[in-house]
């Protein structure tokens, strides 16, 4: 298997080459939505994925199924992309390749990610209170939430950005106060 580095070599190039496309083209956010439809494609359908980046299955038949899927709901310069991606046997890439994008597209509109798991699932309003916390902390224009549950948290939640974690759960709390009390 290729180190990080070699499938950063390979991945950064093909992301960077989508961005300069879609913002040639003033693209930007519709192709970002692509990029979260296939993404998430790929995180719900269990197939869908392996398909693709499996190297027996015909380039065609790779093709024929991303058209059936894809092609009435993305702009025709991301579906024309992941042709490219494979004829050139890349298409196994596709979710780091999307994941970079992604990345790309959060600097360049400054926008955070922050993910944050909490005990119960978070209300609108609770979500509205983590933005704006994430916004301050980073001065970011906008947050982008990515929300999991973790009843094993008890309560609180934990919210990371970047390499900045803030732990306001009950389990950090308690796990806190237990090394504070063994020294």
């Amino acid at each position: 298997m290729a180190g990080s580095g070699t499938l950063a070599d390979v991945v950064n190039p093909y992301a960077e080459g989508l961005m300069g496309v879609a913002r040639a083209n003033n693209l930007t956010s519709q192709i970002s939505e692509d990029v979260k439809l296939l993404m998430s494609l790929m995180e719900e359908s269990k197939d869908f994925y392996p398909f693709l980046a499996n190297p027996l299955v015909d380039g065609d038949a790779k093709k024929g199924l991303l058209r059936r899927v894809v092609s009435e709901q993305v702009n025709p310069f991301t579906l024309n992309f992941l042709m490219l991606l494979i004829d050139r046997k890349r298409i196994s890439l596709v979710k780091d390749i999307c994941k970079k994008y992604q990345d790309i597209y959060r600097k360049l509109n400054q926008v955070a990610l922050a993910e944050v798991t909490s005990a119960v699932p978070l209300s609108d309003d609770q979500q509205e209170a983590v933005r704006q916390k994430v916004i301050q902390i980073t001065n970011a224009h906008s947050v982008e939430l990515e929300a999991r549950v973790d009843p094993e948290l008890i309560g609180g939640v934990v919210i990371k950005v970047g390499s900045q974690v803030l732990d306001a759960s009950l389990k950090g709390q308690l796990r806190r106060i237990g090394l504070s009390l063994t020294r």
